[in-house]
């Protein structure tokens, strides 16, 4: 029988079934039940020309309803430069594996190397991996950075105010890795230094993982952090939005051993969810304690420059059982997103990407109080993202706001909800969600 898509002829064929043992094809699958055996055609649809299938995919598309976006909740819709896609749809950066293979990897490398380096550069730490595949998983990679660093000491401790997803996951890893994991209560929408402090005398704490700008969009202030953790031989981590890390205190000026957070905050599309990209970043005396992979700087036998992978635990490919971390992988495509984001917007760039979405939120911010119909949860300082008390119902709120095109108001816990407003945002899209809000 010849199949149109098939390269075997019948000569194959019979190789094949005489190198096993078979005299025919239905022979070889004479142990499945006769019960389970299509016996009619496939129902599958008649064939369509290349235009029919764009316009089948063009209405499949048009069902779905295009929102203006006042939502964070740890995904953010930043601008991104049109250039960005083309460069990535390039076939060598589509098509490109594991770069094993220096001499002929070395754009890859390169380019992975300039992402550990502005990446490094954004949270001020010596050392960052090749990326990982989103922020709530660097964290939970984090965590057992700090067990793994800690030797003996088998807890974490996490802040009550990280996002919600990066809490579940690294409460999964924990409990599968057999790591305890402490939940540090939240004060007036900030992690309880005090109850952290409390937490730290029992003396068996390996790491400590806060989160700034935290779930309710506050900026945290960790002055004392460092040398309270530090004082108890624990690591403290910080997950931290990239993007903001262009205006605020990065984790190295906190004194943070490690850092963590998602680049989708530098320019990644929403994308119903993915894929996004993870950064992980560490001191020096950490670096071999760091999951993945890093790409390194060298001179090839000419003395040029020229790009490898180094350090590189073997454990994760030889002796999984005995590794800190199986992460063998990256996202390399996506880093190499962000690292043209970052090469094309510059420090000027992300720092006005930043003062316009400041601007916006804190208009936004004042509007809604304005109102009459919200009022204030937390005085605290914010960038983009705030959390009022709705004096509202929040499902009617939420509702009102899809039936005008407006995705907002995520409900952070109840009867309070967040919003968000980026550089994308106009005045006009802020008066008008403000104006929604009035006729309520």
């Amino acid at each position: 029988m010849n199949y149109k898509y098939f390269p075997h002829t019948e000569a194959d064929i019979r190789h094949m079934l005489e190198r096993i043992g078979v005299n025919s094809l239905d022979d070889l699958y004479a142990d499945v039940p006769e019960s389970i055996i299509l016996k009619k055609d496939y129902d599958l649809p008649s064939s369509m020309s290349e235009t029919e299938v764009r316009d089948f995919f063009r209405k499949l598309g048009d069902k779905n309803q295009s929102l203006t976006i006042f939502a964070g909740g740890g995904a953010y819709d930043h601008y991104a430069p049109s250039v960005i896609p083309q460069l990535i749809s390039r076939s060598e950066f589509l098509t490109a594996y594991t770069p094993y293979q220096p001499e002929i990897s070395q754009g890859t490398l390169q380019y992975i190397f300039e992402f550990q380096s502005m990446i490094s550069e954004l949270t001020g730490l010596a050392c960052t991996n090749a990326s990982m595949y989103d922020g709530t998983t660097a964290a939970a990679e984090a965590m057992l950075m700090a067990v793994a660093a800690g030797k003996k000491k088998n807890r974490v401790l996490i802040s009550e105010t990280v996002q919600p997803n990066t809490l579940e996951v690294v409460r999964t890893y924990a409990k599968f890795h057999g790591v305890q994991l402490d939940v540090i209560p939240a004060q007036d929408g900030v992690t309880d230094k005090a109850a952290m402090e409390q937490k730290l005398e029992a003396g068996d704490v390996a790491g400590v993982i806060v989160c700034s700008p935290n779930k309710y969009g506050i900026i945290e202030d960790f002055t004392g952090f460092a040398d309270a953790i530090h004082a108890k031989k624990g690591l403290f981590i910080i997950q931290a939005d990239p993007s903001a890390l262009a205006v605020l205190k990065s984790p190295a000026e906190w004194g943070a051993d490690i850092a963590c957070g998602d680049g989708q905050t530098l320019g990644m599309p929403l994308n119903y969810g993915g894929p996004y990209v993870g950064y992980l970043s560490c001191t020096k005396d950490l670096v071999r304690k760091l999951p993945g992979r890093i790409v390194g700087a060298t001179k090839d036998v000419d003395g040029k420059r020229a790009f490898v992978l180094t350090l590189q635990a073997r454990e994760q490919h030889i002796r999984r059982e005995k590794a800190n971390s199986n992460i063998c992988s990256n996202q390399s495509l996506m880093a190499l997103y962000v690292t043209i984001y970052m090469a094309l917007m510059g420090k000027q760039g992300l720092r006005e990407v930043n003062e316009l979405s400041y601007s916006g939120a804190h208009y936004l911010h004042d509007g809604l109080i304005a109102t009459g119909k919200f009022e204030e949860l937390y005085d605290r300082p914010f960038l983009k993202e705030f959390t009022l008390r709705s004096l509202l119902p929040t499902e009617a709120v939420q509702q009102k706001l899809l039936d005008n095109g407006i995705f907002g108001g995520i409900e952070v816990e109840e009867g309070c909800l967040s919003f968000c407003v980026t550089e994308k945002r106009t005045k006009e899209e802020i008066d008008q969600l403000i104006a929604i809000i009035k006729e309520m």
